[in-house]
């Protein structure tokens, strides 16, 4: 059966693993060693190199998943956002960068990028226009990600790859958010699709990684700046990775569902002010996640009415945890103003939308009904703590 044809739980679960020829173990064994042969082999392994048995292992059940010939894996995220994007660049070059999008991935081209002589230019909208008007004879890449971090934005990922096809762009998307189990950019016409694997992909906040997924002539040019850069995955991670892929298509089914639920529960509280989730009917881009999202996703963002602390508000979470990344099987709690946005400043952060009070939530796997009982005790005691305050 051809890896393209087989369900998503299945993908997960048994495409790209290791077969263990000399016990027949039930799982991938483990190749610890940094060191391989070199005579008498169809392939020199070495690890910088990105293909050693339990990385390349890896590669197939990512590609298989993004729908894409090859895939790559990284020691983070950045690294295959700054891996994959600078393959395709020089000096003297242009990108064009959705304007609302990771912090790091915000930080890597304004202060990287000068020093190469590249280009760069952020929309200030989601529309067409708003990324047409920027594209220039000398730009070589357009970078979109949706739905977006912290805003939840949607990005029509149809209209970016006839855009990238039309001025011969290539056209990249950060996936993590929604990860493969709710989209698949390459249906859309996407060239390459990057993640932090750490999230989704890793699921149980206990790995750091990154992932690319593309054609083989793609993979082949990251691979080439890849290797000297010299990003890769230490084994025993890649292992772990493999290990935590095999339940994501349940994890993050059972996310898309507890969020939908809080969602609906947080647009309709009296406490809060706005929810930024593209499941719900009111968001801007709900119709155009529809048609390429098969669900989802597991990550909102709220903020609470302006008289309430949201910062106190988060210390107040008994079950929900206050925690610098997303995407676990545990549901977590951040200020992007603190944390995964602090650096572009507080003018900047106001230009995107991104309140100080804005409060992003990653949605776990616990039972949604001990969620909102958190979230309603949370409530009650910063307004009996601002009320002690105030008095």
């Amino acid at each position: 059966m051809d890896k393209n044809t087989k369900g998503i739980n299945t993908i997960c679960t048994h495409v790209g693993e290791v077969e263990d020829k000399q016990f027949k173990g039930a799982v991938s064994p483990l190749y610890m060693s940094s060191s391989y042969a070199f005579q008498d082999v169809d392939v020199k392994r070495y690890p910088r190199y990105f293909n050693t048995p339990n990385q390349e292992g890896l590669a197939i059940k990512i590609a298989a998943l993004e729908q894409c010939e090859s895939g790559l894996i990284f020691g983070s995220g950045m690294a295959a956002i700054s891996t994959a994007v600078m393959a395709f660049l020089e000096a003297g070059d242009h990108i064009v960068l959705q304007g609302d999008i990771y912090g790091g991935t915000y930080n890597l081209v304004v202060e990287q990028f000068n020093k190469f002589g590249i280009d760069f230019s952020f929309s200030k909208g989601m529309k067409e226009a708003d990324f047409e008007e920027l594209i220039k004879p000398n730009t070589k890449v357009i970078y979109v990600e949706t739905p977006s971090n912290p805003l939840l934005k949607i990005t029509d990922l149809r209209m970016i790859a006839a855009l990238a096809k039309k001025y011969n762009l290539i056209s990249m998307i950060d996936n993590t958010f929604a990860s493969p189990i709710n989209q698949i950019p390459a249906n859309f016409g996407i060239n390459i699709i990057i993640h932090s694997a750490t999230k989704y992909m890793g699921g149980h906040s206990d790995m750091c990684a990154g992932a690319v997924a593309c054609s083989e002539e793609h993979i082949e040019k990251i691979f080439h700046l890849a290797k000297n850069l010299g990003g890769s995955l230490s084994d025993y991670t890649v292992w772990l990775l493999e290990r935590s892929m095999k339940t994501m298509g349940i994890r993050v089914r059972a996310q898309n569902e507890n969020a939908q639920r809080l969602a609906d529960y947080l647009s309709n509280h009296e406490d809060i002010d706005a929810v930024y989730y593209p499941g719900l009917k009111s968001h801007v881009g709900h119709e155009i996640a529809k048609q390429q999202m098969s669900g989802f996703g597991g990550m909102m963002s709220f903020e609470l009415k302006e008289d309430l602390d949201a910062g106190l508000f988060q210390k107040s979470l008994q079950l929900i945890k206050p925690s610098m990344s997303l995407a676990g099987v545990e549901s977590t709690v951040l200020s992007p103003a603190e944390t995964s946005h602090a650096l572009l400043g507080a003018e900047e952060r106001k230009n995107r939308g991104i309140a100080d009070g804005l409060i992003r939530f990653s949605v776990g796997i616990e039972e949604t009904e001990d969620l909102i009982r958190d979230i309603e005790q949370a409530l009650i005691q910063i307004k009996k703590k601002q009320i002690v305050t105030s008095s």
